[in-house]
């Protein structure tokens, strides 16, 4: 199925028989929603599918692989997704 957002707007367009540049908003409006809604520090979870967060890194010391060489790692925000139980059992599937 889908390997990228291409993909994903085909998809939806057969699937719902929108038209492709109404399956492209439609995918993009998702998209842009979940992130804005991350930016807020604010969870999306879409039940039975998973839920997006963001997780905090602290800052730390690394090492430079090429040199060896100590170095700082900024603190972070990450986004993360947790893969929801009916997913999960989906893809589990034999």
């Amino acid at each position: 199925m889908a390997t990228g957002k291409t993909e994903l707007v085909n998809f939806v367009a057969s699937e719902t028989k929108f038209t492709k540049v109404d399956s492209q908003k439609a995918v993009e409006a998702v998209l842009e929603g979940i992130k804005d809604a991350l930016k807020k520090g604010e969870e999306v979870r879409l039940i039975g599918f998973g839920t997006f967060a963001i997780t905090k890194s602290a800052a730390r010391d690394g090492r430079n692989p090429r040199t060896g060489e100590t170095i700082k790692i900024k603190a972070s925000n990450r986004p993360v997704f947790r893969a929801g139980k009916e997913l999960k059992e989906a893809v589990n599937k034999i």
